[in-house]
């Protein structure tokens, strides 16, 4: 029997679908979200976990509310974390939290790392970050060798972002993690303070920028709207922002939708501009997975 298919054509057919065959066996990417809530303004552990699948997290990192006030998005507390990640210890993970000016903060915090926390955070309080409350949290973190993740506003949560430098040095073995819109805004040399979106064009320099430069112990959570704004701002200055602070950036979704894709879910684009504008596929996996690793027990 003559074969219809000619054997240049025959060998370059198979060699097109051996290729195709292992592209498809390719495993996805490991991505770490460092950032989502339980009872995120009232979303179901359902949602939360068909919105984390949706998007292709590996593992997530659940971030408490204190005893009071619920990081203003109706999250949920240490015992609720828990819950789920003893329901599903394979796909989470939590922090501690507590409100810091509250005289019981240390002794809360140890309880939930002993029951398998493995930071602090999100820290989205009323604290100077040159007040006795910060030196408290920091001792806190130090004395038990985990990462402190911080909210930073304006005239809000974490005030006097450009101080945080002293904190930085006072404390080189605690690994700050940074988050929210004065950190992110303040990419740029030239931010205006009372401006949390900024839509203008870069100019690199601002403190965010520095202290990723010249403090070890500082880290970038790139999650929320805040995060995907200082990429998308100025796409110039992002593509040479990821590369140069490569080492640094953690991704984290930190969104409250219960879709997991589309416009109105920060976090799945923050993953596709990682995808755009990291500078090759060693400095992806950094930011989607080594550098969590790197600073927490993931």
């Amino acid at each position: 029997m003559i074969d219809p298919m000619p054997l240049h054509t025959r060998r370059a057919f198979f060699a097109t679908a051996a290729s195709a065959a292992t592209a498809l066996a390719q495993p996805r990417d490991t991505i770490i979200d460092i950032h989502q809530h339980t009872d995120y303004v009232g979303r179901s552990d359902e949602a939360l976990i068909a919105h984390q699948d949706k998007m292709g997290i590996t593992k997530t990192v659940l971030l408490p509310a204190g005893s009071r006030y619920g990081l203003e998005a109706e999250a949920t507390g240490n015992d609720r974390c828990l819950e789920l990640v003893r329901r599903y210890p394979a796909k989470f993970t939590m922090f501690a939290n507590e409100v810091p000016y509250d005289g019981n903060f240390g002794e809360v915090i140890e309880k939930y790392l002993k029951l398998g926390a493995i930071g602090i955070g999100e820290q989205k309080f009323f604290v100077d970050v040159l007040s006795p409350v910060m030196d408290k949290i920091a001792t806190v973190a130090q004395a038990n060798s985990i990462p402190v993740l911080l909210r930073f506003q304006h005239e809000r949560y974490n005030v006097n972002y450009d101080q945080f430098y002293r904190v930085l040095a006072k404390y080189p073995r605690v690994n700050f993690i940074g988050h929210a819109q004065t950190f992110w805004a303040n990419v740029d040399s030239q931010q205006i303070q009372e401006i949390l979106y900024p839509k203008w064009k870069v100019t690199a320099g601002g403190w965010t920028d520095r202290f990723l430069r010249d403090y070890p112990n500082m880290f970038a959570d790139l999650s929320a709207g805040s995060g995907l704004n200082s990429m998308t701002r100025d796409l110039d200055h992002a593509r040479a922002f990821v590369a140069r602070h490569q080492d640094k950036l953690i991704y984290g979704s930190d969104c409250n939708d219960s879709m997991g894709a589309g416009e109105k879910c920060s976090g799945a684009q923050q993953i596709a501009m990682m995808r755009k504008l990291a500078p090759n596929p060693a400095a992806l996996r950094k930011i989607f997975e080594l550098n969590a690793k790197k600073v927490m027990k993931v």
